[in-house]
Formats: C-alpha cells, structure tokens, sequence
C-alpha cells in the first residue's frame, strides 16, 4: 500500500496525496516500503549533495578556501534570506567570479520577509537569491578548479557536469539513466527511489571523504540548507548531527540516518502528484513506522506530525493525516 496523505475539511475527506517510499539499509536490503519501490522520479535538488561531491572530491573546495557554511550551501535549496545570499557572494568571491558567471536564473526569496524586503527598497532580485545559488558556485568552483571555461558549465558534456555523473553513478550503483534539465538549467537524472535511497544511506555511512565533509558541513549548518520555517532545517538541527534530509521539486526526498545501534539507513520518498504539503509528514510517518526516531526527538518535530488546515481568518478548517 502506498502511502496516503488524506486532507480533511471538518469531518470529511476533500483530498488525497499519494506517496511511495522506500528504506534501505547498510547491505543495500529493502527493509521498507510502501508503494513502489522502484518508482522511476525526477531526483530534482535531493541530487545537490552529490553535485557538491564531486566539488569536493576533486580538492576544488578546499583549494579556494570554503568553510563548512559554504560547503553546505552548494548542497542547498535555500530560502534567499540575507544569511544564504551573503553566504554565496562570499563563495563567488573566493572563486574570483561575480553573478555574471551564474547559469541558474534569478527568482525572488523563497522567504516571505526578504521578499517584501526587496520589493519596499525597490531592489530586484540577484542570482544569488536563486535557491541553487550555492550548488551553482560549487560548479562555478570545480570548473575554475579545473581550468576550464566556466561558460556552459550546465551542459551535460561540460567537463564540470561529467564529473558529477560519474559520482551519481558511483553512488546510486547505475551506469545509465535518463538526463532531463533541472529548474536551474543543470541537468538531473531520472532514477529509481531504491536508487535514491542507496545515495542517502552511503550519503550518512561515513564511508566516503567527500560526503563525509558535506555530511558535517550540513549538520553543523542546518540553517543554511533551507532556513526559517523548513523541515529540512528544524529536522537536521533536532537531529543533531545524526541524520541528513533533503527535499527536491515534485515532491521528492532524500534521507539519511544513523541509529543508536549503529545502523545506518537510507530513505527516498516520492509524492505522485508532485505536491509538497504532504511531504514532511508523510516523512515523519515513515520514520516513526521505523522506530527511527526517539521520544524527544519526535516532540520537537511534532509540528509536523499533523498540519493543521486554517482559513484567511485563521479559523480552523481541516488537518492534513497520514495513512501507511
């Protein structure tokens, strides 16, 4: 059965969001999942952790001088708040580049108070509001890392894109997948969510050097992975240096997590319709259908157990539950 995300309007169903979802664990076994575990989806930003580590992999980072804080951002999918955009410039200024070098486009801050921010100073948004601003100057890096032209730097044939599929290959154990092109203009595979999920569980083995230093560099700053009032943020800071989770357009997601016992798992979720309210508590419910969490943990991130629905008025209307 997959899992069912069902949206109440007072005592009645208005809704239903479907999700699958996969758990492996060290030995790369299925010990979960719920729908189709091979469900073939977009990775979309839960990949931006394994863009970084080719950056990171090749010295480039560590050539330029990135600190843990900017480390992390190339693996984000941030709010555009002052924080994240002071952040990239300073990456681009380690690289000795400038916006003019970005390939992903400009949109507002995903942040509600640095959108308004701009619009009353009647300031445009720059490149470094793009919510990929920092895995695009982890590119820029590479590419100047290598001594390559950084012009094309998203062409699936530029030399800073090969390498990063060699590491998507590395990782999720395929040689061959379909590339489409990501909202940012990078392109971005198609796999299936067993695949997924054996990224994120080699993603928090400690395993690997290069996802080793970005797994610290995202613990150790989980506001700069997302910021205010996101799950990625709020569930990495509670977790407290045990567990990774990023989300991705369409309603995918990628988890790693490592237990008291030693186990380490890996967890890829995929709401169908791409929609993201579900996507958190539908989360949660499989980590607790895991035993993956602890009682304290599980309070702190009890906001996201169940949302509830309210109007314009604030009045309640509804919750949103889920169904494994």
């Amino acid at each position: 059965m997959p899992i069912l995300c069902k949206i109440h309007r007072g005592d009645f169903i208005e809704s239903i969001h479907v999700a699958y979802a996969v758990v492996v664990n060290g030995e790369g076994e299925i010990v979960y999942s719920s729908g189709d575990p091979h469900y073939l989806t977009c990775v979309r930003s839960t990949l931006k952790p394994f863009q970084a580590s080719a950056t990171v992999k090749e010295g480039a980072t560590k050539a330029v001088g990135f600190t843990p804080a900017e480390s992390a951002l190339m693996c984000a999918s941030h709010n555009g708040e002052d924080i994240h955009v002071k952040t990239a410039e300073s990456m681009l200024k380690k690289i000795g580049y400038d916006t003019s070098h970005y390939e992903c486009g400009t949109h507002l801050p995903y942040d509600k108070e640095s959108k308004i921010k701009l619009i009353r100073n009647d300031e445009k948004p720059s490149a470094l509001h793009n919510n990929c601003s920092g895995k695009h100057a982890g590119m820029l890096c590479l590419a100047k890392h290598l001594q390559e032209d950084p012009k094309g730097y998203t062409d699936p044939d530029h030399p800073v894109q090969q390498l990063i599929m060699k590491q998507v290959k590395r990782f999720s154990e395929l040689d061959e997948f379909p590339l489409v092109t990501d909202g940012c203009s990078a392109p971005v595979p198609f796999l299936p969510l067993f695949n997924i999920a054996l990224m994120y569980q080699k993603f928090a083995s400690g395993n690997y050097d290069e996802l080793n230093t970005l797994f610290d560099a995202v613990t150790s700053n989980p506001y700069l992975i997302a910021g205010k009032d996101r799950f990625d943020t709020d569930f990495i800071e509670v977790m407290d240096g045990e567990a990774v989770t990023k989300v991705g357009g369409e309603g995918v997601r990628g988890l790693g997590i490592r237990t008291t016992k030693g186990e380490v798992y890996g967890i890829a979720l995929k709401v169908l319709d791409g929609n993201q309210r579900c996507n958190p508590i539908a989360t949660m419910a499989v980590l607790a259908e895991m035993g993956l969490l602890t009682r304290d943990q599980s309070e702190k991130l009890s906001s996201y157990k169940k949302i509830v629905l309210r109007n314009h008025r604030k009045i309640e209307t509804g919750k949103i539950a889920v169904e494994l």
